[in-house]
């Protein structure tokens, strides 16, 4: 009886593939790798990677801006009168577009207030402000 029992590393040695499976197996590895790698690998497209990119640099734009917008509110001779006016607003959309009319979001060298800075900037005063 034990003559006809093979062992497993016997039977895995004789084992033959057919070509049909090893493609289907190949595909399948394949597959895997690509949904391992873009799901928990942290891989990405070019064009996903030229957007967060752009994303990046634009947040990076307004982080070095923002502080222009607040020293040009600090040297407003009416500051404490504006800060006043500002901080009676309720609406935050109504208090970036106050931001907007006094000049402080306009860079220099700018002919219109950039909304994202005057946003920020409209958070540092009013937190500021507190």
């Amino acid at each position: 009886m034990q003559a006809n029992t093979t062992t497993f590393r016997k039977r895995w040695s004789n084992a033959k593939l057919k070509k049909s499976v090893v493609f289907w197996i190949a595909i399948g590895a394949v597959l895997l790798t690509l949904f391992l790698g873009f799901t928990r690998g942290g891989w990405t497209t070019g064009g996903n990677a030229a957007s967060m990119a752009e994303k990046a640099a634009a947040g990076a734009v307004v982080e070095r801006l923002v502080p222009i917008c607040i020293a040009q509110f600090s040297a407003d001779p009416q500051q404490a009168l504006k800060l006043t006016e500002l901080q009676a607003i309720t609406s935050s959309s109504k208090r970036v577009a106050f931001v907007k009319e006094q000049g402080w979001a306009t860079m220099p060298g700018e002919t219109a207030p950039d909304s994202k800075v005057a946003t920020q900037c409209t958070n540092q005063i009013m937190l500021s402000a507190q």
